[in-house]
């Protein structure tokens, strides 16, 4: 080791090596003051973010899609596409604003699903789904009655929650290629959500009985691989929610974990019927909260800033290991929007966008206020009368 610092052949020291190696120390303790001045420093975070990383866009300085203000569109983002439904033409637009393709679906009044690259679309208390995969349609169906709930997978496994029929609910499931698997029937309860397990192996049904003096939740897990066998006698869990508890969402994390959130609190339940409460908003100013991320829920509450203002305070849990991270908007926050690892937070002419590890991604400004965003994990559509602005995340 002592012969680093001579010459080759020689007892002198080498100059060159010692300022390379005094050089590389220098530059690793710069970097490491650097993020923790990034990490502690509001003020200096902000001002890396906007001046360096060029996290802060502006309106009219994006590749936009035109629109025309009397058409009666709807858009939604998925994947990496942004999709707009006009007089049953689905266009499927780029990050770039570039139109790529267009599908022909018999849709007036859609409903919306998507999970990753995967995006169901149905008619409303119609009869016709549709499942697109990136820009490609993979399969369409007709149903009998009328659908009034739809939900795809994270591997595109689809269930449809339909009413109208002899039975309160049917709920019908298709595999990734529109085959049907099976159907469960439902003759006294309505379903509130849908979910399905990463691996395909768990159909969860949010249930809501209003029959009896006390309005009944509960939650059903079936097996999809017992269902498509004999789907009487698939059912494998049944969770019990207290009496008035209204469960308004489920989503499957990973290892078949199932979140539930109702208006109080957010709860996960095991396979086996272990009940976990991650959050309850008693005595808190709970504005929104969300559990479609991956492996997170998100809690926003407002807080008092000063006399005349007010900050959103940002909770993000990680449902694996219950680990917290916290985030602060300095605005009262009139809408949220979730898509995997991604939380957008609508400010009124600014929405600011975090991951779930509640860092800034991107901070978008506005010259008006911002009525509408369509969002997925790569890309997000601010909305206006005329057009469709793009953002990268």
């Amino acid at each position: 080791m002592k012969d680093y610092w001579k010459e080759p052949g020689g007892q002198k020291l080498n100059k060159k090596r010692i300022l390379i190696t005094v050089l590389a120390i220098i530059i690793i303790i710069a970097i490491g003051i650097f993020i923790v001045i990034y990490v502690k420093n509001r003020e200096f975070r902000e001002w890396v973010d906007t001046n360096i990383l060029q996290k802060e866009v502006n309106q009219d300085k994006l590749a936009t899609i035109e629109i025309l203000q009397d058409e009666n569109l709807n858009a939604y983002a998925f994947g990496q596409y942004i999709g707009i439904l006009n007089k049953n033409e689905f266009h499927i637009y780029g990050n770039t604003a570039k139109e790529e393709t267009k599908i022909t679906v018999d849709i007036s009044t859609p409903i919306f699903n998507a999970n990753g690259r995967n995006l169901v679309i149905a008619e409303d208390k119609g009869q016709k789904i549709y499942f697109i995969q990136d820009k490609d349609l993979i399969w369409e169906d007709n149903v009998e009655g009328n659908i009034s709930k739809i939900y795809t997978g994270q591997n595109g496994y689809t269930a449809v929650a339909i009413t109208g029929t002899v039975n309160k609910t049917v709920i019908s499931v298709y595999d990734d290629k529109g085959k049907s698997l099976f159907k469960t029937f439902l003759s006294t309860t309505r379903v509130s959500d849908i979910a399905i397990s990463n691996d395909n192996k768990y159909l969860a049904l949010a249930e809501i009985d209003t029959s009896g003096l006390a309005i009944q939740s509960k939650i059903e897990v079936f097996s999809i691989e017992k269902a498509q066998v004999d789907a009487d006698n698939s059912k494998i869990a049944v969770y019990q929610i207290d009496d008035n508890e209204l469960i308004s969402n489920i989503q499957y994390h990973n290892k078949d974990k199932l979140i539930c959130m109702s208006k109080d609190k957010i709860t996960a339940f095991s396979l086996e019927g272990n009940k976990d409460i991650l959050y309850t908003n008693s005595n808190k100013k709970v504005i929104f909260q969300a559990i479609n991320l991956n492996n997170s829920v998100v809690i926003l509450e407002e807080a008092a800033a000063n006399l005349f203002t007010a900050d959103t305070n940002v909770t993000i849990i990680n449902t694996e290991n219950k680990g917290t991270t916290n985030y602060t908007a300095k605005a009262v926050t009139k809408e949220l929007y979730t898509y995997e690892n991604m939380i957008a937070l609508n400010l009124g002419t600014e929405i600011e966008f975090i991951n779930t590890g509640g860092w800034l991604v991107k901070r978008y400004k506005a010259e008006q206020e911002i009525t509408d965003i369509v969002l997925s994990g790569n890309i997000a559509g601010i909305i206006y009368r005329d057009k469709i602005e793009i953002v990268n995340l």
